[in-house]
């Protein structure tokens, strides 16, 4: 696996993910906590107002934190944060939404969704729709044209934007134009990427069967809960989905963006080789991330502004 592994990557990819004993999620939880909150202090925020407001849901508030990239109304991207279902909070992609703030030319709202084993499927879907119907309903008063809305995740952030995009498609949800897919959790079912990755560095393929089982719980899998299992793709909105060669998800992605194809779905779909699952925050500063996040900003710029009203 070293060798097909990107030798700046090799040295910093050096730990995996262990979901296996629930017992320290709490002090994996804590440590991953405090490396993304050290890193939040030095990141260059030039050119994105940063706030925090509190979105009201059927089930409780959900915490936001809104990267303003443009002048109001701005378009804006609904986005869910990596960390496999059960880790995670407003800092850990705190890189990631200034990028898409910045180089999208747009409005960034990240949410602070319910973690699981605590809280179970559908609590992180039902916190992400609140605040897609919260941003949609309070677009003025938030600075928001609710007409260019999007949805967006990383990771397990990318299994409850693709089933965002997927009620907005069913009209059980505000519209959306574009969804962006970053190595994203899309499938509970065994593939050859899961099968093949079974001890690759930062995630495998037994993490990626342990989150499904923690998030989910007793609830069997249905093309509800999975992205992946819906029998037809028709009506979603424009995508743009990237991944990582050596990633146990790597698979489901393919296997999206085709079937999305097949469908009529205008789909980007770009792999980037000799990565592995979480490069972008191993090394948020190295070429090939540079590369992700301006293939990023030009996505999101022309299912932006290429339909732009006229002012």
């Amino acid at each position: 696996m070293d060798d097909r592994l990107d030798p700046v990557l090799r040295a910093v990819a050096t730990t995996r993910t262990n979901l296996s004993d629930l017992s320290k999620i709490g002090l994996i939880r804590e440590s991953l906590d405090q490396r993304r909150r050290a890193a939040v202090d030095g990141i260059d925020a030039t050119g994105v107002a940063i706030g925090e407001e509190t979105a009201a849901g059927e089930w409780g508030p959900v915490r936001v934190r809104i990267y303003r990239g443009a002048p109001a109304p701005a378009p804006t991207v609904i986005y869910c944060h990596a960390g496999a279902f059960v880790l995670g909070n407003l800092d850990t992609d705190q890189r990631q939404c200034i990028e898409l703030a910045r180089r999208g030319r747009c409005a960034v709202v990240s949410l602070d969704y319910r973690l699981a084993p605590e809280h179970q499927y559908p609590a992180a879907l039902d916190d992400a729709v609140a605040v897609l119907n919260w941003v949609s309903a309070d677009a003025q008063a938030l600075g928001v044209d609710a007409s260019r809305l999007a949805v967006a995740g990383s990771s397990a952030g990318g299994a409850l934007a693709a089933c965002l995009a997927q009620r907005a498609a069913d009209g059980v949800a505000p519209p959306v134009v574009f969804q962006m897919l970053h190595q994203p959790v899309l499938d509970d079912r065994v593939t050859g990427s899961k099968t093949e990755f079974a001890a690759t560095p930062a995630f495998d393929g037994p993490a990626a069967e342990l989150m499904w089982r923690h998030y989910l719980g007793s609830t069997a899998p249905s093309a509800e809960s999975v992205a992946a299992r819906r029998g037809q793709l028709s009506g979603l909105p424009t995508t743009f989905i990237t991944c990582s060669d050596i990633d146990p998800l790597r698979d489901e992605a393919l296997d999206y963006a085709r079937r999305l194809l097949r469908a009529g779905i205008a789909t980007e779909l770009h792999v980037f080789a000799g990565t592995c699952h979480g490069f972008d925050s191993l090394l948020p500063d190295w070429e090939v991330t540079e590369q992700l996040f301006a293939l990023q900003g030009r996505a999101l710029q022309r299912a932006f502004y290429a339909t732009a009203r006229p002012s």
